[in-house]
C-alpha cells in the first residue's frame, strides 16, 4: 500500500576541493529505512558548485565513484581553476561587500564544470539503500584559505508523481547571438505565474519541470548562478569560440584573445580531441561515434560537447509558515537559459508542468 511522501534534509561536508559523495549513504546514518518505505527518491541539491548526474549517465558508468571522477575530469580541464575568470575578480564584483570579498572563493572553473558537464540541481532515482546516488562537488574546499563547505541535499521518497498542470511560458531574448536570461527575475513574472499555479492545484510536494519546445534550437536550461561577470562574460566567451577560449585558458598564454597565434588554436584543437575521447571512453562508447562527435564538436562545441540540458526541474515543498506548496530554490540558484544562435522572433518558447508526489 503506497504511502504519503516522505522528506529528509541531510547536510554534509566534503573531504576535497572535486568530490564525490555518495549521499545514500548519509540518508542510511540519518534515518534508517526511509529508502526502503518508497519506489522512487528524489535528490535536490541548493549549490551551484555541486549537483548530481541523472541516472541514465550514472548507469553508463557503473554507479561507480572512480568512473564518474573520470566523467568530470575533461571538464575540469577545459575550465581550469584561476585562469584569469572575469567571475573570479573580485574587485569588480559590485553585489558583493568589503568582507565578502576577502573570504568568497575564486570559483568560475566550478561554475562553468557543473553547467558544462550537464550536472544537474533535481534527480530522480529509484529508491533503492543498495546503490549509491552521488553528490559531485565542484568546489567543496575553498582554494584560498582552505574552508571547507557546507553542503546540503532534501531528499523526497514517493511513490508516484501525476502530471496535474502545465503551462507555456514565453522568455523574450535580445537580438544578440550569445544570451542568457535569468527565469526567477521578478520582471518575468515566470515564478509568480508557477506559484500561481501551485496554489490552484494546492500541490505541496511535487516538482515544476520546466523544458523547451521541441522547435527550439541552439538553446539549452541550466540551473546555476546568474551572477553578470560569470553569464555575461565567462560564458560567453566559452560560447562563441571554445577553441581560443582553450587555448587562452587552458595554457594561459595571453591576456589579449585577439593575439593568440594559430598554432595555440590548433593545440586547443588538439586538446579538445583528448578530451572527447575521454568522455567517450569512460562511457564506454563505438570509436566511430568518439569520431563523429569531434566533427560535431568543431563545428558546434555548444550543442556538441558542453552537455547542455533541455529540461530542469524545481522541487516543490510545503512551506511551513502557511502550509503551500512553494518552489525551493538555493539562495543563488536560478533556472537559466542560454542560447548561443539567436532567435527570431526575439523570444523562446518553453513549457512548465506541475506535478504531485504521492
Amino acid at each position: 500500500m503506497a504511502s504519503d511522501p516522505s522528506q529528509l534534509t541531510i547536510q554534509f561536508q566534503p573531504e576535497r576541493r572535486v568530490d564525490v559523495i555518495d549521499v545514500n549513504r548519509h540518508v542510511a546514518d540519518e534515518a534508517n529505512g526511509f529508502l526502503q518505505s518508497h519506489e522512487q527518491a528524489l535528490y535536490c541539491s541548493y549549490h551551484t558548485t555541486g549537483g548530481y548526474l541523472e541516472e541514465t549517465i550514472c548507469n553508463r558508468l557503473d554507479q561507480c565513484e572512480e568512473q564518474v571522477e573520470e566523467f568530470i575530469s575533461p571538464f575540469r580541464e577545459l575550465f581550469p581553476f584561476g585562469a584569469n575568470y572575469q567571475h573570479d575578480k573580485l574587485h569588480l564584483r559590485k553585489e558583493l561587500s568589503p568582507e565578502q570579498r576577502r573570504t568568497e572563493p575564486r570559483n568560475a572553473d566550478s561554475h562553468l564544470t557543473f553547467i558544462g558537464s550537464g550536472l544537474e540541481n533535481c534527480v530522480t532515482y529509484p529508491s533503492d539503500p543498495s546503490r549509491p546516488v552521488f553528490f559531485v562537488d565542484l568546489d567543496g574546499i575553498n582554494k584560498d584559505n582552505r574552508d571547507r563547505r557546507e553542503r546540503q541535499t532534501t531528499v523526497i521518497g514517493y511513490d508516484d508523481e501525476r502530471v496535474v498542470a502545465e503551462t507555456e511560458l514565453q522568455v523574450p531574448v535580445s537580438s544578440h547571438p550569445i544570451d542568457s536570461v535569468s527565469l526567477r527575475d521578478p520582471r518575468l513574472g515566470i515564478f509568480e505565474q508557477l506559484h500561481e499555479m501551485l496554489a490552484e492545484h494546492d500541490v505541496a510536494t511535487g516538482r515544476v519541470v520546466i523544458d523547451l519546445r521541441p522547435e527550439e534550437k541552439h538553446v539549452g536550461l541550466t540551473v546555476n548562478e546568474y551572477e553578470t561577470l560569470l553569464m555575461k562574460h565567462d560564458l560567453v566567451e566559452v560560447l562563441r569560440d571554445p577553441l581560443r577560449f582553450m587555448a587562452r585558458k587552458g595554457r594561459n598564454m595571453l591576456s589579449d584573445p585577439g593575439a593568440i597565434p594559430d598554432k595555440a588554436k590548433n593545440y586547443a584543437k588538439y586538446d579538445l580531441v583528448r578530451l572527447v575521447n575521454k568522455v567517450v571512453d569512460t562511457l564506454g562508447l563505438s570509436e566511430s561515434l568518439v569520431e563523429r562527435i569531434i566533427d560535431k564538436c568543431l563545428a558546434v562545441p555548444a550543442e556538441r560537447f558542453l552537455r547542455m540540458k533541455r529540461s530542469v526541474s524545481l522541487l516543490v515543498t510545503e512551506d511551513e509558515s502557511n502550509g503551500e506548496g512553494t518552489i525551493e530554490q538555493g539562495r543563488y540558484q536560478s533556472p537559466i537559459l542560454v542560447q548561443w544562435r539567436e532567435s527570431e522572433p526575439q523570444v523562446r518558447r518553453l513549457r512548465a508542468r506541475l506535478t504531485r508526489f504521492k
